[in-house]
Formats: structure tokens, sequence, C-alpha cells
């Protein structure tokens, strides 16, 4: 079998585990309806990615808008939107608490695990969306809940997630997406969930998604284990010393003290704002509407 990644972690291969998260109800119409109505609007992104015929994408991000909870679900529900809503732990923290209760009996399953910080977003989306070739830089689980999804995971060797592209992400120069050709597509291990069921990869294991005909609503846990801080360190280091000339080595060569040692640099130089972000702020052309073309309507100013 295809290896999956070059980095050591419990999680070797992709992996689904049930879970309980649709009959606590929170997958409802009802329920996101009412959550969309009081989610804070500064934790919305709304994506619009389209596809040429060799793969590339481009991305539109749009705004909240004025569209109550129904209006939004249903905009989304008809058109090409991708909705991640973020800080699913302050933004709903029922759903939250009962995610975790959840990713604790996943984590039970991969001995050596232990996550020492979550985070999660939750995910609404249009029945034809697709979200593009990319890696999460954290270890990540995703309970699906509505509709049904394809995930497309690729190894993780240098050809399909280049290091230099890893630094650029974790030191937020750029956004997830990696390089790709449509040449990787046999290197894919596919996996198709329906509600109720969590899907595990190894960390940074590069994935795409696509919807199958219909809405879907998933959320997507980031986890951060010791090993892939350290990691995410050092490759915050090794970003900074590519910045100004130097050629560091791949961190996958490197001893559990050399990375935790680059982890350490790394928080020194986060503090000192060596690498400003590049991704801070997206020019925001659209805002959902009811009934518009891929449901992006105009961007009201006023």
């Amino acid at each position: 079998m295809t290896t999956r990644t070059r980095y050591p972690g419990p999680i070797t291969e992709a992996k689904i585990h049930p879970h309980s998260l649709v009959e606590q109800g929170f997958a409802s119409d009802e329920a996101l309806a009412a959550m969309l109505d009081h989610y804070p609007a500064e934790l919305f992104d709304i994506n619009l990615y389209d596809y040429d015929d060799e793969g590339q994408v481009s991305l539109r991000t749009g705004a909240r808008g004025r569209l109550n909870g129904a209006e939004l679900l249903e905009a989304i529900q008809q058109g090409r939107l991708w909705v991640n809503l973020r800080e699913v732990e302050t933004g709903w923290p029922e759903l939250w608490a009962a995610a975790m209760d959840e990713f604790r009996k996943v984590q039970a399953t991969y001995p050596g695990m232990r996550a020492v910080r979550n985070a999660g977003q939750l995910i609404l989306s249009s029945p034809k969306a697709r979200v593009p070739y990319h890696f999460d830089p954290a270890g990540v689980i995703l309970f699906h809940m509505r509709g049904r999804k394809r995930i497309f995971v690729y190894p993780g060797d240098e050809a399909h997630l280049p290091e230099t592209n890893m630094e650029q992400v974790v030191t937020r120069q750029t956004t997830e997406e990696l390089p790709y050709t449509l040449a990787f597509e046999g290197d894919a291990q596919v996996m198709d969930l329906e509600p109720g069921q969590a899907l595990t990869w190894p960390v940074y294991a590069p994935h795409r998604v696509e919807n199958l005909d219909r809405f879907c609503v998933s959320l997507s846990m980031d986890f951060q284990t010791w090993p892939s801080r350290f990691r995410n360190g050092a490759l915050y280091a090794n970003a900074v010393a590519r910045s100004r000339g130097g050629r560091p080595r791949q961190t996958e060569g490197m001893t559990t003290p050399e990375l935790a040692a680059r982890w350490a640099a790394s928080l020194a130089f986060k503090k000192m704002g060596v690498l400003k972000s590049r991704i801070a702020h997206f020019e925001r052309d659209f805002e959902p509407q009811v009934g518009a073309a891929d449901g992006a309507g105009e961007l009201r100013t006023s």
C-alpha cells in the first residue's frame, strides 16, 4: 500500500469511525437556521471556488450579508457556496461539547495519540461545492452530519506535499492550497462519507473534497499534539531562515530535540513579528442571496 505520510504519528491511513452528532439533532434545518441567526459575523468564511480543466482553482470570498438564518441556509442549499464557521468552541458551545465527547472516543482508538489543543469549524456547503487540494497544519477529524461527501486523501511525501509550501502555509504567507496536477489522482485514497461517520487521516496528508449532489454539514475538528506543534514550529523557523537566504534542511530528517529547539525559536520569531501574515484580510466581493447564480449576490455596502 502507498505510504500516506513521511511524518511519524498514530494515524497512518484514512479511516472511518462512527459518531452520534446527527441523532443529537445538530444538523436539522431548524437547528442550523437558529445557529446562523446568532453566529458572530466575523467568524464566517464564505468561499466560492472555480476550477479549470486542469483542476487549477481560483477563489472568491464573500461577506456574511443581511439574510436571516433561514434565508442564509436556503442560499447555501441552492448555490455553490462553501461556508466555514470558525471557532465552533465559542460560536456553538453545545455542539462543541458533544463533538469533544466524540473526539475522545476516536482518540482512544489510536494508542499514543494525545491532543493538547482542539479547535473546530462547522462547514455548510452547497450540493455541488468542492474544496481544492490542500493540507491542514494539524491533525483533523471530520465529523460528517448531513449529505454525502467524497474525500480524496493523498500521500504526504515531498512530491505531493513540498515542505517549502508547508512553510508558507504555517507562516500564513498563503492559504492552505498546494500545487496540484491531475496526475495525483492515481495516488488518492478515496472515501465516501455518510451522516454519522467521522473520517481521520494522517497528520498533514493532502486532501480535497467533493459534495455528491447534496447539501452537506460537517464539523472539522483540528487537533494539535506535541509532535505536530514541534514540527509546525520547525517549519516556521525554516521559513524565517529561507526568507533570509538560508537553505534549512527538511524537518523529516530532524530529531525530536532539533524539532523542539526550532519550535522554541519560532515562538520568539512570532513574538518579534518577523513574518507578517499575508492572508489576514481578503477582499470580499459578494454576499449570499437566495435565487442568485451560485447563491452569490451583489455585495451591499450600505
